[in-house]
């Protein structure tokens, strides 16, 4: 039987009667074909009236484009049918691919309501995926909550939904929502939660995950082979993302990659992602593209290698014809920052070939205040509040290098511009994760059961780091204040407290290096005082913070001092 519309059709028109299921199925075929067009035309031509089949069949012929958005309200304007399941997946799909179509998407959910059709696996999921990626994830919440018979596509729309908006607890509980309620996971289900095990850094949950995935065979799948290898690099144990990722070598597609040589540069380690990056030029399957040289811009940046850093941004643009995006262009200015290189990486950001972002003006002020260039610190922070004037950081770093200056009159006017516009600092969070749980601490936390045994546990690591040469930072105190308040606040820095706790939960046993997430950049101090309790304690401590992984070990860490 021949595959061309066009011969089935003139043989549909010869016969004395072709009923309309084959013209509905010539509509899917000249879809599928370059006659888009003659799809159209046959719809308008039917024998008889179209049925809800031939509607559906013509919007999903024109899905991903706004035509399908107006068949749909052709379709409701005639009246004689009503859409079904199909119909509005297929419309509630187009609202996601294109701009600006949430109120349209809002119009289908309310339909959806009336036809009683939203509580409908096929429509429920495209109505949680809809939101998802309109960044409501609980709102699709609401969707699936609604729905009495959720299969695996469901949950799979709910966890991925969850991971993509960072609403990572959220994800990992619908996930074991899904075990208990005896529903098959999917690749898809799989590869969501060990995008929330990772934005978490919950090693525990990747190896559930990875467990799982062995028991059900889900670990062949290309998606989760680049997902656990994505999941392990961020938590940090590129060694197990590495073993992952040999095992899977001939399978591996480039985002696996991509994911093992970011977490070899967000390491610093930009000796295997050099390695990799030449494994890669040497397999012809696949081709370097911009992630791959992010990951190289971000592992000489993180190495403070500013010339390299150039050396390969050049080599992205004339030898691989790539346009650097203004990721690229970030990790160029931060390296040339770090390097003292303040003026050159300023004049490359007002000359980019598009309008730096917050991410650009936030990078140069950070390494603007590494540096102690106040002059500069104050303009780039300028420029940071015409972009985001509630950015908490364009005033806390101008503010501590305009002190550090003595520069007391710009300071208490930085501050002045902070209460009046009532901007509050972002407080410091840190988490820890013990036996498969994950604990949080705030700074001056005293919320947690084990409050008294954390906080003198404390007290004694820091008398015992005093004793071997280490020395608070003072200078990251902005405000003036006696030097024992000024000790007490940078004792109890949330990371501190995380690490007290992992010493006295007896879930870290003698040789298992203690892993502290947070979510902004770790503290000066901080930095310093892990580098001496690292040594009293005899234990490797791993920190994740906003930039990067920092790894102390022996005294040292693996950043170098570059953050």
């Amino acid at each position: 039987m021949t595959d061309d519309a066009r011969i089935i059709h003139a043989q549909s028109l010869k016969s004395p009667y072709t009923d309309i299921s084959v013209y509905n199925k010539l509509i899917t075929l000249y879809s599928k074909t370059h006659f888009l067009p003659y799809s159209l035309r046959l719809f308008d031509h039917l024998p008889s009236p179209p049925t809800v089949v031939s509607w559906t069949a013509l919007i999903s012929a024109h899905a991903n484009s706004d035509h399908s958005l107006r068949l749909l309200t052709a379709m409701l304007r005639r009246g004689s049918v009503l859409p079904n399941q199909r119909a509005l997946a297929t419309v509630l799909k187009t609202c996601v691919a294109l701009p600006n179509c949430l109120s349209f998407g809002f119009a289908c959910h309310s339909l959806a309501l009336k036809l009683g059709l939203s509580v409908e696996p096929y429509c429920g999921s495209s109505l949680i995926n809809f939101y998802s990626k309109y960044c409501l994830p609980y709102i699709a919440r609401r969707v699936f909550d609604e729905m009495p018979d959720r299969d695996e596509v469901c949950y799979a729309a709910m966890i991925v939904g969850f991971a993509q908006n960072r609403c990572s607890i959220d994800a990992l509980t619908t996930f074991a929502e899904m075990r208990w309620d005896n529903v098959e996971t999917t690749v898809h289900s799989v590869s969501g939660g060990l995008r929330a095990a990772s934005d978490m850094a919950a090693f525990e949950q990747c190896r559930i995950l990875h467990g799982h995935a062995l028991v059900t065979g889900h670990d062949r799948n290309v998606v989760v082979g680049s997902g656990l290898v994505d999941g392990y690099g961020k938590v940090g144990f590129v060694e197990y993302a590495r073993k992952v990722f040999d095992e899977n070598i001939e399978s591996m597609n480039v985002v696996g990659w991509n994911s093992l040589m970011a977490a070899y540069a967000q390491q610093g380690d930009k000796s295997s992602v050099l390695e990799l990056f030449s494994c890669m030029e040497k397999d012809r399957r696949f081709v370097p593209d911009e992630y791959s040289f992010l990951a190289m811009l971000s592992a000489f940046c993180n190495s403070g290698m500013a010339d390299e850093c150039q050396r390969w941004f050049t080599r992205m643009r004339d030898e691989y014809k790539l346009d650097p995006r203004i990721e690229h262009y970030t990790c160029l200015v931060g390296a040339l920052g770090r390097a003292g290189r303040l003026e050159e990486a300023e004049s490359i950001a007002l000359k980019m070939p598009f309008k730096a972002d917050t991410a650009i003006w936030r990078t140069l002020l950070s390494t603007c205040g590494h540096h102690k260039e106040a002059d500069m610190a104050r303009r780039m922070s300028d420029r940071l509040l015409q972009l985001d004037p509630m950015d908490d950081s364009a005033y806390v770093i101008a503010a501590n290098v305009l002190s550090d200056k003595g520069r007391w009159d710009e300071v208490a006017e930085v501050r002045k511009m902070m209460k009046s516009r009532k901007v509050k600092k972002e407080g410091g969070m840190s988490w820890i994760e013990v036996k498969g749980k994950v604990h949080v601490f705030l700074a001056g936390d005293r919320r947690h059961d084990l409050t008294d045994e954390i906080y003198n546990k404390l007290a004694e690591i820091m008398e015992s780091i005093k004793k071997i040469g280490y020395v608070p930072c003072w200078d990251q105190m902005a405000h003036q204040v006696g030097e024992s308040e000024k000790l007490e606040v940078l004792w109890h820095h949330s990371e501190k407290l995380a690490v007290a706790f992992g010493l006295v939960s007896g879930g870290t046993p003698r040789g298992k290096a203690l892993r502290i997430v947070k979510n902004l950049r770790i503290c000066k101090d901080c930095h310093e005082a892990f580098k001496y309790i690292g040594r009293v304690v005899e234990r490797e401590i791993i920190v994740r913070d906003a930039n990067r992984y920092h790894r102390f070990l022996n005294g040292n860490c693996t950043c170098h001092d570059i953050w």
